[in-house]
């Protein structure tokens, strides 16, 4: 194939900083909470009320938005902050101001609860060296190459393929430095005739889609991994899903603000109805060395971008990131989450590769988690050009989108089962260590496992007629422990609750409006959801 020569972004600076400080301020309350919980179509779009009925997701305080109010009140001039970017997750919005002003919020507003700085000491020199940190991704490998064959097979994705498994209804949100010429380059043109390309937003701009379809290239090569399709030439591990492009990497400059704008994208996907997001981003070292994360604080749970993360896994989006380009440096936020999947690094051979950052025992739970090709991977840039690249950025879409491929084939299947077939199929399952993790999956391994499991918790839970008018039947299996049948509307509301003690009985169902039901069984640990029909 052709290939084309990339330019290498080297960017070494040395900046002065003045005296301006970045913090996350954290509010006390919220308002109209319950009044939006009990009607959360006004905080929350039809698709992510379906999915987290699905799941039996609960809807909470944390999906409920930030008080503009009190965001207003902190833009007053008088302040002398400005304010960045807010979390209605974690209540709290970044803003930038001197440290004076900042410590005054807490005392001037009975809001505020607490002010956590970026820079940890403020004690620190402020001269920093500012290095790109795509400069790995950026170098293109001299690879000969026809296809993705080699990175798809490698996890047994195109094995889902062939059984029409190829992310068709998962929605994915990727979160990335900027999308150019997706919206115009041929590579997607399969992708948008579908109707599959959702949206952008430029988070960093506060811009929708202008703005998200131009800037660094990365995220469309990132994309192509999932989305692209080029007859004969290149194929996605899900050209069928369907994407939403968040840009919230500013390349310009490297500040916790970052942090802040993936959260609120992450955010933005829950409220959209997202199942998959994929970030191929990083964070431990800033230009103000002051606020670089510790290696103690990547443990799981405490950087801002990890919490975010970790929200999103239990608002039951499976959350994909890259692990990482530094080596034995060790992994970044939020790669660090023990909610998210990490995603290695390997080459073509499937052996570790050198610049895949590893886990340690700062880590609570095993990190990385899984690997896929990430040295020499097959990607298209943004002049519509199949090239390779290296790159964690690259292990992680090629296996979010076998995921959004392997979701699909068990749409039941919350984000904490897939994670859990996914690595139970992986290559050294009973051996991980800090280099690929549990090892390389194969996804109709895992396919297989999830059916198999399914089966022996869920083979004798029938509901039937459905649709139904009157009278449905129900069975259940036959077990120690009372079944919890419990009913909701579309809207997330609770319709009625039964504890169900026989292996068959009726419900009368005919005082119930007609439309679509939410039915979800409970028994000890084993839960499954139906969609039921009242016609």
């Amino acid at each position: 194939m052709k290939k084309v020569l990339l330019f290498s972004l080297i960017c070494i600076q040395f900046t002065i900083y003045a005296q301006q400080e970045d913090a996350w301020v954290y509010f006390n309350q919220k308002e109209n909470v319950q009044a939006s919980i009990d009607n959360p179509i006004t905080i929350l779009t039809q698709e992510a009320i379906n999915r987290k009925n699905a799941y039996g997701i609960a809807i909470d305080e944390r999906d409920v938005p930030v008080n503009e109010t009190y965001i207003s009140m902190l833009k007053a001039p008088e302040t002398g902050i400005t304010v960045f970017a807010k979390s209605k997750w974690l209540n709290a919005v970044y803003v930038r101001g001197s440290e004076d002003d900042i410590n005054a919020l807490v005392t001037d507003f009975a809001f505020v609860e607490a002010v956590d700085f970026a820079d940890k000491s403020l004690n620190m020199s402020r001269v920093s060296i500012v290095q790109d940190k795509f400069a790995i991704e950026n170098n293109e490998v001299v690879f000969n190459y026809g296809s993705t064959q080699n990175q798809v097979e490698m996890i047994n994705a195109d094995a889902l393929h062939l059984q029409d498994y190829t992310g068709e209804g998962i929605i994915v949100a990727v979160l990335d430095s900027g999308f150019p010429n997706v919206d115009t380059m041929g590579a997607f043109q399969r992708l948008r005739d579908n109707g599959d390309l959702l949206g952008g937003y430029d988070f960093v701009r506060r811009d929708a889609n202008v703005h998200a379809f131009t800037g660094n290239d990365h995220g469309t090569k990132v994309l192509s991994d999932m989305a692209g399709f080029v007859q004969d030439q290149f194929v996605g591990t899900a050209p069928d899903a369907s994407y939403y492009l968040f840009l919230t990497e500013d390349v310009a400059s490297e500040t916790p603000v970052e942090e802040a704008y993936w959260v609120e994208a992450a955010e933005r996907s829950d409220s959209l109805g997202v199942h998959i997001i994929n970030s191929s981003l990083g964070y431990k070292t800033y230009q103000n060395p002051n606020y670089t994360h510790a290696d103690e604080d990547l443990n799981g749970s405490t950087t801002f971008i990890t919490r975010g993360a970790n929200i999103a896994n239990e608002k039951g989006i499976l959350v994909v990131t890259s692990a990482g380009n530094s080596g034995a440096s060790g992994v970044g936020a939020p790669a660090d989450a023990t909610g998210v999947l990490s995603i290695a690094a390997v080459n073509a051979d499937g052996d570790y590769a050198s610049f895949s950052s590893q886990g340690s025992t700062t880590q609570v739970t095993q990190k990385p988690d899984v690997a896929a090709q990430g040295a020499g991977s097959v990607v298209i840039d943004d002049t519509n050009t199949i090239i390779n690249n290296n790159g964690t950025s690259f292990s992680s879409p090629i296996m979010a989108g076998g995921i959004a491929s392997l979701w699909q084939a068990l749409p039941d299947a919350t984000n904490e089962e897939i994670k859990d077939y996914v690595r139970m199929s992986a290559s050294q399952f009973t051996t991980p260590d800090f280099f690929i993790g549990y090892g390389i999956p194969d996804l109709q391994l895992a396919l297989d496992i999830g059916l198999s499991l399914q089966e022996e918790e869920f083979f004798e839970f029938k509901v039937f007629p459905n649709p139904g008018s009157s009278i449905i039947n129900i069975q259940i299996p036959t077990a120690s422990n009372i079944t919890t049948l419990r009913i909701f509307d579309v809207l997330g509301k609770f319709v009625l609750e039964q504890d169900i003690t026989d292996s068959s009985s009726q419900l009368d169902i005919s005082s119930m409006a007609s439309g679509l039901y939410i039915m979800t069984f409970q028994s000890g640990e084993a839960s499954k959801t139906f969609k039921l029909i009242k016609s």
